[in-house]
């Protein structure tokens, strides 16, 4: 068998630290048109054609040497002039440093920012903070802007701190108390007088400068976010506590959804619940909504933010791992599945401008690579039992069933060697899911119904198959099933996993197949953002790409305690990977559902279960590849797999001591490689052997519990 993909970038990792590296694609192509050059000057320039410039713009095709080296240059030179919005101006000193707003650990002690302090306007509402923060709540002292009166400048105090965008000098975010202190991102302070929900949404369009810029030119800006502490709920007459836990909303007759209403503001269709949106009919280009988060009510899940929470942090410590959050990824609109939908979306519009000829006026047209405005129709077999095309059409032809392994090796093949040793090992893979996403094909338009064709392993699809022939070793799982079992006959796959029978050496008889022919990589910008927000959080807790596997391991030991607020980030991000690829097939929801209706979340053009398909597929065959290789040239064959996580027995509980590496010392491409990056390794946990066994025994998998500590992987870390 030759190289796999899978090693060959692996491979190919080694020479990234020699080779420049480049803004993704769409970067590429905003810096050129930001800075008014044609892909044809610009091809002119590289001595090129204008095809390959375009090829560079859409990632297609990258530039090698010595033709990498000037375009990087090029861009360079223009990132300098033209930053993205949210990215500051390149400073004219020589050596500038990031706001140590969001990169020191949060201490007990007050600290101050590195921005220009603005004495604050006493007003009626406000009262002053301690100097010094109660046992329990840690306090970051930081400059006021006082927006309930006049400007800084009209009393005499300094310029406010420079802002990222200067349409929203107070960032993208605030967490307001009870005593109408607004606390915000890099140590701002702002001075909030409203008393209703009403004021506090007129206040927040119109004079608190809060609010993000769009992630894509064809986007639409971030609305400003407002979290309320309970202090802050109660003042506004919010209740403790939803009583309609099931709704998990305001009943309609409420005091203040009967204010909002009457004020002629509108509510979405959850209504006000943890993640109310509260607006009105946009005014030309000018949105007018209002993002708000109720803590008291759960608004931030503990599993995704933990210790992100009033009992643990300060508000003021609370605004600043959302504001972290919303500056690398998005600005939160809801569960950070939510939020990881929404930046699909936000980095993939699904419109342009367009210009009608014949009238020569604008108009929203197609944004080619997006998935468009209205929701593609699934094939029958992607679709769920309950979707309006299965039970209208009466299909009975099977489902796809891509889903990642949950699997235990049959104790039966264990052998006495491996009963012998000590140790029960989990490695885990960083951001398995999001790795699968990188340069991934998927379908972008309505599926075709093919009979008998033959197989292409560049159609994305569903294909029906029967891989039940397909010969593997027993001890290890079957690549093709989540339960890591042998197939019993056709069934259907996604391409990924068909391609990956062929790789074993095994011929493919399709039967059936639907695939899409408008195809595209439609999540890469979403990989690269989410790729560079993991890296650089992780960074901050002292885990980077140059450390030896030695360091790594160390690092990834203490890297919670470096500083828990950016450890609450990195949660975060990693539940908005998984969370918004599950939300690409969400069923519905409630008692009252009844099958072959529609549901809300099939109604949005994210509803995309090809898509997560696809992901799911390749994650799946990748694990398996690495499984492979693993005992190719270690001899190693694993206990169990829980979709990301595999245990091993070993004689140690150090990976250096089992990993297979080169004679020279490097890790062999290939198999588990430690490592920082999506897709590397990470130790999960170790216990003892005879633990594993006994769990083994009794059918359950040591994946979901090898970290201890009562710790259940699927409860705490689920999609």
């Amino acid at each position: 068998m030759g190289l796999s993909e899978e090693e060959l970038l692996a491979a190919a990792d080694e020479l990234l630290a020699e080779a420049p590296q480049l803004p993704s694609p769409a970067e590429r192509a905003r810096l050129r048109e930001a800075a008014g050059i044609t892909q044809a000057r610009l091809a002119a320039a590289l001595k090129t054609t204008t095809q390959t410039i375009k090829n560079y713009e859409n990632g297609r095709s990258e530039p090698r040497s010595p033709r990498l080296e000037a375009y990087q240059r090029i861009l360079n030179g223009w990132a300098a002039k033209h930053p993205a919005h949210g990215t500051p101006p390149a400073a004219p000193a020589p050596q500038p440093q990031a706001p140590t707003a969001f990169t020191r650990p949060v201490a007990p002690a007050p600290q101050t920012d590195a921005v220009t302090p603005m004495p604050a306007r006493a007003t009626a509402h406000t009262t002053e903070h301690p100097t010094e923060p109660g046992p329990e709540r840690r306090h970051l002292a930081a400059p006021r802007l006082s927006t309930g009166g006049k400007t800084g400048e009209e009393t005499g105090g300094k310029k406010a701190p420079a802002a990222l965008d200067p349409r929203f000098p107070a960032g993208p975010l605030a967490v307001l108390d009870g005593d109408g202190t607004a606390y915000g991102i890099g140590g701002i302070v702002l001075d909030c007088p409203a008393t209703t929900i009403v004021e506090l949404v007129e206040w927040t369009l119109t004079r608190s400068g809060l609010g993000a810029a769009k992630l894509h030119r064809y986007g639409t800006d971030s609305d400003p976010l407002v979290v309320l502490t309970a202090a802050a709920a109660a003042k506004f007459g919010l209740p403790e506590r939803l009583e309609d836990r099931r709704g998990l909303r305001l009943p309609q007759d409420h005091p203040v959804v009967a204010q909002v209403t009457k004020a002629k503001w509108q509510l979405t269709q959850r209504g006000f619940g943890p993640w109310p949106r509260i607006y009105r009919k946009a005014q030309g280009r000018d949105r007018q909504c209002v993002q708000l988060a109720i803590l008291p009510w759960d608004a931030l899940d503990s599993r995704s933010w933990p210790g992100v929470n009033e009992a643990e942090m300060h508000p003021a410590d609370i605004a600043r791992v959302l504001g972290v959050y919303a500056q690398r990824v998005i600005t939160p609109r809801g569960s950070t599945a939510v939020s990881g939908l929404e930046l699909m979306t936000a980095l993939r519009p699904p419109t342009r401008p367009v210009r009608d000829e014949e009238t020569g006026n604008w108009t929203r047209g197609h944004h080619a690579g997006s998935l468009g405005t209205d929701p593609l129709p699934p094939a029958p077999p992607e679709a769920r039992p309950e979707h309006p095309v299965v039970v209208h059409t009466g299909w009975t032809g099977g489902f796809v069933n891509e889903e990642a392994y949950q699997w235990v090796r049959d104790i039966d093949l264990l052998t006495g060697e491996e009963a012998a040793l000590p140790y029960a090992v989990g490695l885990d893979l960083n951001t398995a899911f999001l790795a699968s996403t990188a340069r991934l094909t998927v379908g972008l338009s309505e599926p075709d119904h093919f009979v008998r064709p033959r197989f292409y392993p560049k159609a994305t699809g569903s294909w029906l198959v029967d891989l039940s022939h397909v010969e593997l070793d027993p001890r290890l799982p079957s690549p093709f099933t989540p339960t890591g079992r042998r197939p019993t006959g056709p069934a259907w796959y996604q391409t990924h996993t068909v391609v990956y029978a062929q790789e074993l050496g095994y011929d493919v008889d399709i039967l059936e197949a639907y695939l899409r022919r408008e195809t595209g990589a439609y999540l890469d910008p979403w990989h690269d953002r989410l790729k560079a927000a993991y890296a650089q959080t992780l960074a901050d807790l002292g885990v980077t790409p140059d450390l030896t596997d030695e360091a790594f391991l160390a690092a990834m030991e203490v890297h919670k305690q470096v500083d828990p607020a950016m450890a609450a980030v990195l949660t975060a991000i990693k539940a908005t990977v998984k969370g918004g690829i599950g939300k690409l097939f969400e069923g519905p929801q409630g008692a009252g559902y009844k099958d072959g209706e529609e549901w809300p979340a099939m109604k949005r053009p994210t509803w995309a279960p090809w898509i997560r398909n696809a992901i799911i597929a390749k994650t799946r065959v990748n694990m398996h590849r690495k499984l492979t290789n693993m005992a190719k040239f270690t001899g190693m064959y694993p206990l169990a797999v829980l979709s990301d996580c595999v245990v091993y027995p070993t004689a140690s509980t150090n990976p250096l001591d089992f990993l297979p590496y080169t004679e020279s010392g490097k890790p062999i491409p290939g198999a588990f490689r430690l490592g920082p990056t999506p897709g590397r390794a990470k130790l999960e946990g170790a216990q003892s052997m005879t633990w594993a066994v006994d769990l083994m025994e009794q059918g359950y998998n040591p994946a979901r519990h090898i970290k201890g500590d009562g710790h259940d992987a699927v409860m705490d870390e689920g999609e």
